[in-house]
């Protein structure tokens, strides 16, 4: 039951998403067929001796009553405490030997004192005898080149049974272990009289003993890295258990070589040395877990004999003494075992399916940086090792974390969650998905603020209005679906500069979005397509061919413009298609065609281009920029005619200029528009330099009648007091190093973009109170 409602929910959040996916291919962890696979591959590694059963020190939880793994464990830095304590030698305990620890209440398992053989204050130590306070126990000082002379005072308590460190110096020693606490932490009868206390109220009680006694010699503040469990956050207790481990080190090897060789490869690449720094220094894997949900462990002992059966499947007698009093262990396996196996698992694996031939290995994977311990490696080392030294996949794509607009993690605590169902309800999926998409340059967590869905919202709705405009224009027989050949020789000659121009810019576009996607540059491809839609479909080439689409230039102009604009419409809703899957397949049912939906379409390849004529557009588009650039800081009329005249420095840019002069006329609201030659340029007159091959283009417009110079220069003059005034309140305020001290980052941020900002104006202010001032001499 859990399982098919948390099952549904998780599919119908990823269904909101847009994912597409096989739904008819759902797998979970303890279906037949991975079990069986999960079995196989327990008993092969079991068989190999790479499985083993023994006592081990492990991460405990004493309130989940489970192993954890290294990985299941979080650690936060705490302020803690160091206590030294003395340790009366057993032949003169009038001489001590000082111990520091940040855990008191283990010293009641201790079993040696161990210092470094290098060390010259404690060489008279070796191989006495201690007696251990609070326990009446003789212990053993030992030599050993492991312990720092620089940590406390460089003589460590050894106390194997709640120690990693101390566990393996135990065994170099032949040092035994000694468990003082239960599975609930609390103290247990080998603590003695603190038996019955929780491991906290020990600490406190053991410190005061001892301090009474005479033995605490001082407690220093002391910050420390305290574990806790991932699932409740009990702080963990290092402890000695027999468990079910997994010899990871022969696994790791192939593993490691396989990223190093290059047949895996971690996007961005940076993440390699966190896989490596975790890959050569690995321990066993933990795998047993003693909770009740999932893969039971198949090993049976006999308790005649004491003998382990592990097989493929249930046996009925001890594989050794042939009895019948066998039990089947009662721990499961550790999630993240039945993970490794997913990517041949879920193939039919051991069977040597279609599937498995043709499905494995995948593509890429993509994932956040937290599991790469936790799943991806274990993915490669199972997958390396039962798949023929085949890699499950070729590329790990480690995406982004999602932060809230600030950077700060999302939290509940905080309130700067995120909901992204939430999101999708108010401003659609397809804006979420571009917003994510747009937002996630590699190597950098997302700052997600609602204000960027909102306005890639903004951007979903321009695609619907292009889609109107289009249908508008569309007349029966005319663009109906048939595609232009704009590579034949007749079509090439119907088309204008501007469709040239248009075609050219899907191309770079195609090219753009495609090497992006190849290199998971999914910000890039985001911005290619945004700029391509917005800003050079919409702004200009449904602004150069509106003559057109209204039957001005003749019936074949209209239907060449039409077909031209309905083509594009159609490849750049293929190319965006993967970031919004609903609006463009909404999109394009409604455009006339074969009735095909979008996904039984061809994908853009290698449109055409045309880079001549779609740089003699690009030379008048940038005088029409300039002549707007004018209008507004010389701040003339939106509905002013005005009078353009230009100077071309080359043959070549004059051709363009006359030939696009309806182009300039039109877009630029000029009455007259006149390429000019000859030395003598036009008085009171704003102008501006476009840059072109071989030489520039000098624009001239000019003002007389349309502007009262004097009110313009007192006016910007005003406007550029106030942008210096502020920009030096702010400039002064980050100069303060009490207010970038203590100042939220945020807000150090926010102003120094202010600062950025009002110099980018005050710069534009004093360009064109120059620019005025000259007019006016």
């Amino acid at each position: 039951k859990w399982k098919d409602e948390s099952g549904g929910t998780i599919l119908k959040q990823l269904k909101k998403l847009g994912a597409s996916c096989d739904w008819t291919r759902l797998r979970f962890t303890m279906d037949d067929g991975l079990s069986k696979a999960v079995r196989e591959v327990f008993t092969r590694l079991y068989k190999e001796g790479l499985i083993y059963r023994g006592d081990y020190i492990i991460n405990w939880c004493p309130r989940c009553h489970t192993a954890l793994s290294d990985l299941e464990v979080q650690f936060i830095e705490t302020d803690s405490s160091l206590w030294y304590l003395k340790y009366p030698l057993k032949d003169n305990p009038s001489i001590t030997l000082t111990v520091a620890t940040t855990r008191p209440e283990t010293m009641l398992g201790d079993t040696a004192v161990a210092i470094n053989p290098e060390d010259p204050r404690y060489k008279g130590f070796i191989g006495k005898f201690i007696k251990l306070p609070l326990t009446g126990r003789e212990i053993p000082v030992v030599a050993d080149e492991s312990v720092s002379m620089e940590f406390g005072t460089g003589a460590v308590k050894i106390t194997p049974a709640h120690d990693f460190n101390d566990f393996e110096l135990s065994k170099r020693h032949n040092l035994s272990a000694l468990k003082v606490m239960d599975i609930d932490a609390n103290m247990n009868e080998n603590a003695g009289v603190f038996k019955g206390l929780d491991r906290f109220s020990a600490r406190k009680k053991v410190v005061s003993d001892l301090e009474n006694a005479g033995l605490l010699e001082k407690a220093d503040k002391y910050k420390v890295m305290l574990g806790s469990c991932y699932r409740c956050q009990t702080v963990v207790e290092p402890t000695l258990s027999k468990q079910w481990f997994i010899k990871v080190a022969p696994l790791a090897e192939p593993a490691i070589k396989a990223v190093e060789d290059g047949i895996i490869r971690f996007v961005p690449k940076g993440w390699e040395n966190t896989y490596f720094d975790w890959m050569k220094n690995i321990r066993d894997w933990c795998i047993s877990r003693q909770i009740w949900w999932g893969h039971r462990i198949p090993a049976w002992h006999c308790k005649d004999c004491g003998h382990i059966t592990v097989d493929i499947v249930d046996p009925d007698s001890c594989s050794k003494c042939n009895g019948k009093n066998i039990e089947q262990d009662t721990d499961v396996l550790d999630t993240w075992f039945s993970s490794a196996l997913w990517p041949f698992s879920t193939l039919g694996w051991p069977e040597k399916t279609d599937d498995l031939e043709r499905f494995y290995p995948t593509s890429v994977l993509s994932t956040s940086f937290d599991i790469i311990f936790f799943w991806v490696a274990r993915m490669i080392m199972m997958g390396l090792k039962f798949m023929d030294g085949q890699p499950p996949f070729k590329d790990v794509y480690i995406h982004a974390l999602i932060r809230d607009a600030e950077g700060q993690k999302m939290s509940k605590s905080k309130g700067n969650v995120i909901d992204p169902l939430i999101m999708m309800d108010a401003y659609g999926t397809d804006a979420f998905r571009f917003t994510l998409a747009a937002l996630a340059a590699q190597g950098r967590d997302i700052k997600l603020a609602e204000e960027r869905v909102e306005g890639y919202r903004n951007f979903c709705n321009k695609l619907w209005n292009l889609a109107r405009f289009i249908l508008m224009n569309v007349e029966e027989g005319v663009a109906g679906g048939v595609e232009l050949d704009v590579q034949s020789h007749g079509g090439q000659s119907r088309l204008s500069t501007a469709d040239k121009w248009i075609l050219t810019r899907l191309a770079v576009c195609d090219k753009e979005v495609s090497d992006s996607l190849d290199k998971y540059q999914f910000d890039d491809a985001a911005r290619a397509l945004y700029r391509f839609v917005w800003h050079e479909a919409c702004d200009w080439y449904v602004e150069l061919i509106k003559p057109d689409l209204k039957g001005d230039n003749g019936a074949l102009r209209k239907a060449t413009a039409t077909t031209v604009l309905m083509n594009i419409m159609k490849d750049a809703l293929r190319l965006i298609h993967p970031f919004m899957p609903f609006i463009t397949e909404e999109i394009y049912s409604k455009l006339p065609g074969d009735g095909l939906s979008i996904l039984e379409g061809r994908y853009p390849e290698n449109p055409v281009s045309y880079p001549q004529d779609a740089a003699s557009m690009e030379l008048v588009m940038e005088v029409i920029r300039a002549i707007r650039n004018i209008r507004v800081e010389m701040n003339v009329a939106q509905g002013a005619k005005i009078e353009v005249i230009c100077f071309a420095g080359t043959a070549y840019a004059r051709e363009r200029l006359l030939a696009g002069s309806e182009y300039v006329s039109r877009l630029a609201k000029a009455a007259n528009f006149s390429v000019a030659t000859g030395n003598e340029r036009p008085a009171d007159s704003a102008s501006s330099v476009v840059a072109v091959e071989g030489g520039v283009i000098e624009v001239f417009v000019p003002l007389k009648g349309l502007i009262d110079l004097d009110s313009e220069v007192k006016k910007i003059g005003k406007e550029l007091d106030a942008a210096v005034a502020e920009h030096t309140a702010v400039e002064k305020k980050l100069s303060n190093e009490s207010f970038t001290a203590k100042a939220p980052k945020e807000v150090v941020a926010k102003e120094e973009a202010r600062l950025k900002t009002l110099l980018e104006k005050k710069a534009k202010l004093e360009s064109a109170l120059e620019r005025l001032k000259g007019l006016s001499a």
